[in-house]
């Protein structure tokens, strides 16, 4: 030790320097890196992805951790191979291959739902239901549509049909006045006291203050169907260029102002345009104590498909408060180039993946209909990296995204 410190006494003091500064820059790296692995850690924690939707059940699933990212649809089933190794065949009945996150963001309590169901109308092996629900005061309204509303819409299209294809304009309108009549039936008829419902307001017998959006579609070999209550958004990509499947429903719309203010309501500016200084959405499911002001009737858009599609993104209002439709379809179009060209989906084996009520205690969105095998790891890479762009961006909402490839193969 002795011969070091003389070593150290006899050395220059620019040598001396050197040292000082080789060892802050040494201990500046060390510790760049270890920040650098933690923020790694706590990103992987964050944002950990199961490959397999079902989640514990009983009271082992009760006492866990609460997460806050639900369990997002990924992978191939067991008996396939990656996506670039699959054959394409691009025929149009065959099950387009989709994916879907959802996360609960920086709001206390998840109040999204998202339902997938191929194969959804009696009788027709190529019509494929998905919806987004973004339930606001509680998420009753948000699953009541998430179990009922593709039962509905096939009810709905078989009255119509009577042997010619049905107007799906109709269809929808009827749908969604069918699913807001049973949301008030039940609001009339239960407490939000009561156990089952998990209000984040304490508004005892007033069920009726809450609502959720509702964006659902019908993908078949030559139509995608969209019908939009609310501010929650479905695009299409389309060589390149993202195009609108619906326009959002807020109260400072030029028409829907127009609407309000001629029902004899009124848009408050409170932390931006408000119902009544209350919704920030001219329309929905629910909000019996806010019509006829906000109405359940969606605009209804029904668009050709192309040999030019490449995929349909339905996503809630935490998505697009801070993600551009040009962005979100930059972002698939460069997980479908990574993961190489469109593969034929699997077939259903009628299992799904049903959700459980320990998803709903553990605070995770919930996704109903969906079958592992089905799912598909372009689509779900794509809808998890849009969720975490739109945390990124700091989105303060529940962000729920639905991704699905609709190219027809080479």
């Amino acid at each position: 030790m002795a011969e070091i410190c003389c070593e150290e006494a006899k050395s220059t003091p620019a040598t001396a320097a050197a040292a000082v500064a080789a060892a802050v820059s040494a201990s500046a790296a060390a510790a760049a890196s270890a920040i650098d692995r933690r923020r790694r850690r706590m990103e992987m924690r964050r944002f950990r992805i199961a490959s397999d939707l079902e989640l514990p059940t009983g009271e082992d699933a009760r006492v866990g951790k609460r997460q806050r990212l639900a369990r997002t649809a990924s992978g191939a089933g067991p008996d396939e191979g990656s996506v670039s190794e699959r054959p394409s065949t691009g025929l149009p009945d065959q099950f387009p291959r989709f994916g879907t996150t959802s996360v609960c963001g920086r709001r206390r309590e998840m109040e999204d739902a998202v339902s997938i169901r191929s194969d959804f109308l009696p009788g027709s092996s190529k019509h494929h239901f998905y919806g987004v629900f973004d339930g606001h005061g509680c998420s009753h309204v948000a699953t009541t549509c998430q179990d009922r509303m593709h039962e509905v819409v096939a009810e709905e299209h078989n009255k119509a049909r009577s042997g010619e294809v049905a107007a799906w304009k109709d269809v929808m309108e009827r749908s969604f006045a069918r699913m807001d009549g049973e949301v008030a039936n039940w609001a009339s008829t239960r407490s939000c006291d009561e156990p089952a419902c998990r209000c984040e307001q304490q508004m005892p017998s007033r069920c009726d203050h809450v609502g959720s959006t509702a964006v659902v579609a019908v993908v078949s070999p030559t139509e995608v169907i969209v019908a939009n209550a609310g501010d929650s958004r479905a695009i299409i990509s389309r060589a390149g260029a993202p195009v609108a499947l619906s326009v959002d429903h807020k109260p400072d719309r030029p028409d829907e102002l127009e609407r309000i203010e001629a029902a004899g309501g009124r848009v408050i500016y409170w932390d931006g345009a408000r119902v009544l200084g209350v919704l920030a959405m001219s329309r929905a499911i629910g909000d019996g104590y806010l019509k006829p002001y906000v109405t359940s009737e969606p605009e209804v858009t029904v668009t050709e498909r192309t040999d030019d599609d490449e995929c349909l993104i339905l996503a809630s209002d935490g998505l697009w408060d801070v993600v551009t439709n040009e962005m979100a379809c930059e972002v698939v179009r460069a997980c479908f180039r990574s993961n190489g060209p469109p593969a034929p989906a699997a077939r259903p084996n009628g299992v799904a993946a049903p959700s459980t009520e320990a998803e709903a205690e553990n605070g995770t969105a919930s996704v109903k209909g969906i079958n592992k095998s089905e799912s598909d790891e372009a689509c779900s890479d794509a809808a998890m990296l849009l969720a975490k762009l739109a945390l990124a961006r700091r989105s303060s909402d529940n962000v729920s995204v639905v991704v699905v490839d609709l190219r027809r193969g080479l």
